[in-house]
């Protein structure tokens, strides 16, 4: 009867394993939703400002060519920008686990 007890939580606790194996890929599938979010955000406020900038300070012929290039930029400093909070994110995450 000991044996079936015993029997019995182990395979409980593997339910219960299974449950968050399920759980735990669900959060990084939706960490990385958020993520991916987060970076069109981001794109979006980066050629917001830069369109902004060049409007409010220049005569009314603008330089498309030269609007492109500051969103651009822009945008790559705000991805690098992005890609270093992930990092410290990371970086933390892994400090608290361990």
């Amino acid at each position: 009867q000991n044996e079936k007890e015993l029997q019995d939580v182990v395979k409980q606790q593997e339910e219960k394993m299974l449950q968050l194996i399920d759980k735990s890929g669900e959060v990084t599938r939706l960490k990385g939703e958020v993520s991916q979010l987060k970076r069109s955000l981001q794109r979006a406020e980066t050629e917001a400002k830069v369109l902004w900038e060049e409007l409010r300070g220049q005569e009314p012929k603008v330089d498309a060519v030269c609007v492109q290039e500051r969103v651009l930029l822009r945008q790559e400093v705000d991805k690098l920008r992005l890609l270093l909070l992930e990092k410290e994110d990371e970086s933390s995450l892994l400090s608290n686990k361990y």
